[in-house]
Order: C-alpha cells, then structure tokens, then sequence
C-alpha cells in the first residue's frame, strides 16, 4: 500500500473548520490503522514569501516516490510550480476547502493571481477533494477541473445533546467564525441596530488575531452601535465551552459572504439550533429549508428582516427549532467522512 502523506501549512490545532476537519481526517485514518505522515508547512499561505516557498517545497520534495500526497487548498495554489514538478513521480491530490480566489477582502489582482495559481494547481493533481457538491460545481464551472477527478467527502460532526437555550426572556444568539471580512461581522451587527427594542445578546466565537484589522473594526462597531452589553467577542474558546455556548444559544447567525460548507452551521444543527445565515456558496446545501432562514449577501436590510421575524414570530422559532432537530438525524458522522475519503480517493490508488 502507497504511503500517505498529508501536507498543510500553519498550527494543525487551529479550531478553524478546515484545520479541524484535516486534523478528524488524519486521526480517523490512524485509528483505523492506516499510517499517515503529516508535513507542516511554515506559516504565510495563501502569500508565502520566497523562503517560506522555498522551504515548502523542499518538503514535498522529501516526500517519497509514488507516495499518496494530500495536499490542504490553502498551500496547493502558491506552490503550484513544484506540484507541477512533482506529479510524475508522486500521486497528488489536492483539499478543497473552498477556492482561495473566492476569499472577501482581496484585490481583483490577488484574486486573478490566485485564481490562475489554482488551475495551474488543480490541473496536476490526480484527483482532488472537495467538502461539497457546491464547491466540486465551482471547479468544474470556473477552474477547469472535469468531475471524474472530482469526489465530494463532507465534513461529519459529533453528536451533541439539545441545545437548552436561554434560561430567560433574552435571546441568547451565537456566531461562531473567525473575525475575517468573509465572515460579515460588521454587516451582522449592522443588521441587529434597528432590533435595539427587542430582548437580546450575542456571543461570537473566533479567532480575533488572524485579521486583527477587521476584528479591531467589528469591535469597534459593536462599541459605535451602543453593543457593550449585548456584544461578546470572546476569541477562540475550547471544545467544551464553545459547546456551552452551543448549548445555551437559541439561534445560531452567520453573514458570510462565501462558505465552502460552513461546520460552524453543522454544529449548531447537531444541537438543534435555528439559523439565520446568508445564501451563498454551500449553506443552502448544508442548512435545510426548514430549519433556518437564509437571506441575500451583504444586505443589511433581509438580515434585519430575518432577524427580526425571529425576534417576533413564536410560532416560526418552533417551526426552525423543529426543522433543526429534524435534521439532527441526518448529520453525517465523522467516521462516515473518513471511511469515505478512504473507500472513495485513496481506493482509486491503491496497489
């Protein structure tokens, strides 16, 4: 059997979903019995200067012949040029999390750069992964990939218990997502001004060093808007206390702009928690019809609505409420997610 070999840049532990689904793929092939050997890149992907370049590719050039190569989205575009190099000798296969040229808060430059470093990239692959059909589309539609080389291996989630809500008349509302323009911090908090007469509070969760400029700007604004004590940014928390707050929330908000599946939205379902989102890249896949609302990008205005209609509609938090646990029963276990990756890619490999 080839080895595995799994190549990603950064901290491995970072509670990001990329980084967290990476981390249950590799430990659900180990305890499985499949040895796997995880390469860490330097840090400063998706824009490595030349030494971390350098560098990188001298790691994926220790790799040994005819190794299976899982190389993580983030790190497969810039290094295009030795992926290229490589592919005679190594088998390649490229994570898809979601492209890198659709990333908020890049130039149109950036954006063409990385979009031409992509299909450099995905073109040499032997086959690539991708965490939902939204995204396999996007390939096939904007980056030349053709769907045989194409597998769709959603991320699982862990079974939680209900989420009990607020223990008062207060809605207690979650947002659980690195503070990055993508994410829509500022346009969420936008959207709760006008809903000042209703009872509620909101924790958001995420890492609030990884842009500091825009977790600066959304404190900022939480502060302008008179949030003080209604807002709590609270970083990145722990597995256990992120599920409290999972568990005392009552609906669960998201105003990104783009989502290659959205865990955080997979997690609050598994607790059976109403969402109010937007509708783009792969949330309307992830998030039933009938247990959220979802609403166009970057439109204030439809969140205040959605919100709003939450805020004052008993009978339709129910309804979500209902719909959400409905949907509890078919989330996807992670074992699921690992003996698929190994079954459906590593199968087409395997000597």
């Amino acid at each position: 059997m080839r080895s595995l070999h799994f190549v990603f840049p950064g901290d491995p532990n970072a509670l990001t979903g990329g980084y967290i689904y990476d981390k249950r793929i590799i430990d659900g092939l180990r305890s499985s019995g499949r040895r796997v050997y995880r390469h860490l890149l330097p840090n400063g992907f998706p824009f490595p200067n030349a030494r971390t370049l350098e560098e990188s590719s001298r790691i994926i050039r220790r790799i040994p012949d005819d190794s299976l190569v899982v190389v993580d989205g983030l790190a497969l575009a810039p290094l295009h040029q030795v992926i290229g190099e490589q592919a005679a000798r190594l088998v390649l296969i490229g994570l898809i999390h979601h492209p890198l040229s659709e990333e908020t808060g890049i130039s149109a430059a950036q954006k063409s750069f990385l979009l031409t470093q992509e299909q450099r990239a995905l073109a040499a692959c032997a086959h690539i992964v991708v965490t939902s059909s939204t995204t396999a589309s996007t390939l096939i539609s904007d980056y030349d990939v053709t769907r045989h080389r194409l597998t769709v291996v959603e991320p699982g989630v862990d079974p939680a218990p209900l989420a009990l809500g607020s223990c008062d008349d207060t809605l207690n509302l979650l947002c659980v997502a690195t503070l990055t323009p993508r994410k829509g911090h500022e346009l969420l908090l936008n959207a709760l001004a006008p809903l000042q007469d209703y009872s509620w509070r909101m924790s958001c969760v995420g890492d609030l060093e990884r842009d500091m400029a825009t977790a600066t700007r959304a404190r900022q604004c939480a502060r302008r808007l008179g949030f003080a004590d209604r807002v709590v940014f609270h970083g990145v928390l722990g597995r256990s206390e992120l599920a409290e707050r999972y568990h005392s929330a009552d609906l669960f908000v998201l105003a990104s702009r783009y989502e290659g599946y959205g865990m955080a939205l997979a997690e609050a379902l598994a607790c059976g928690l109403p969402i109010v989102a937007t509708c783009v890249g792969a949330i309307p896949v992830t998030v039933p019809s009938n247990a959220g609302l979802l609403v166009r990008p970057d439109t204030s205005k439809a969140l205040t609505f959605a919100l709003k209609r939450f805020f004052t509609e008993p009978r339709l938090r129910e309804r979500l409420r209902a719909g959400a646990r409905a949907s509890r029963v078919r989330r996807r276990s992670w074992d699921i997610a690992v003996r698929g990756m190994e079954k459906q890619v590593f199968g087409l490999f395997t000597k």
